[in-house]
């Protein structure tokens, strides 16, 4: 099949997927595990894999343009974990900078920008971009993007915990009087989505079957759809397959 003829098959088939979608069943929040950059570069003969990084924020501008016109609110994007920041220098100062554009771009766009993680532990220059993004991006409206960096689950549930303890304790209660009282509300408020709605789908491309810490307390009743395609790669019909999949669920929240 020639290159133009599958075009021409994918937008018909595109248009066909779009047209059966319920405006009613489209999820509020989707969480995206943006997985395959290096590998994507590597399958291209690239010895360079910052490469991939570099077309994958590309792709991020795509995704939350067919998000916004599908009826999506929010998008959370795991752009880098805890664990990356282990990286070799040589790997993770390029990783970083690209991070850094992106997010610089998404407000630029005028996208929404939340930055969340353990953001103590990126280099100053980074913290400083994700701060002026957020400010001034607070007031607009539209769809929202949660940029995950320096993001791990359970860092995340850790950082909530010492933060509830430290409140309590400002206010002069005792571990045994929390300990009476505390719930899956006190640490949910401490998270670093609190005050946001969990994410009804979460995608991850390149095949990998696991949400490898990815919005651990958020996700317990969540839909997951995996995606054989690298995030480069991560298609149009991609999305709509996974936002189909989707509606064709019976969401029973543990019931």
């Amino acid at each position: 099949m020639s290159m133009g003829v599958r075009d021409l098959v994918y937008r018909v088939y595109e248009r066909r997927l779009e047209g059966r979608l319920d405006p009613q069943a489209i999820p509020r929040h989707i969480g995206l595990i943006l997985d395959g950059n290096r590998r994507w570069a590597r399958n291209m003969g690239l010895t360079d894999v910052s490469t991939g990084h570099e077309a994958g924020a590309d792709k991020i501008f795509e995704l939350l343009q067919w998000s916004s016109e599908a009826g999506v609110e929010r998008v959370t994007l795991w752009l880098l974990s805890t664990d990356n920041l282990g990286r070799p220098e040589e790997e993770l100062d390029p990783l970083l900078r690209i991070i850094e554009g992106t997010v610089r771009r998404l407000a630029a766009e005028g996208w929404r920008t939340n930055p969340m993680g353990a953001l103590d532990l990126l280099p100053d220059e980074t913290r400083k971009v994700l701060k002026d993004a957020a400010e001034s991006t607070s007031g607009f409206s539209g769809l929202i993007v949660n940029v995950a960096i320096g993001y791990g689950g359970r860092r995340e549930i850790a950082d909530a915990v010492r933060s509830l303890l430290q409140e309590q304790a400002s206010r002069g209660i005792s571990i045994e009087e929390l300990a009476e009282t505390i719930d899956v509300e006190h640490i949910a408020e401490h998270l670093y989505t609190r005050g946001q709605p969990d994410p009804d789908l979460v995608i991850r491309t390149s095949g990998e079957q696991r949400l490898s810490g990815f919005l651990l307390w958020q996700t317990a009743h969540s839909e997951y759809y995996f995606c054989e395609a690298y995030w480069p790669d991560f298609r149009r019909v991609d999305f709509l397959r996974a936002i189909r999949a989707y509606a064709a669920r019976h969401r029973r929240y543990g019931g």
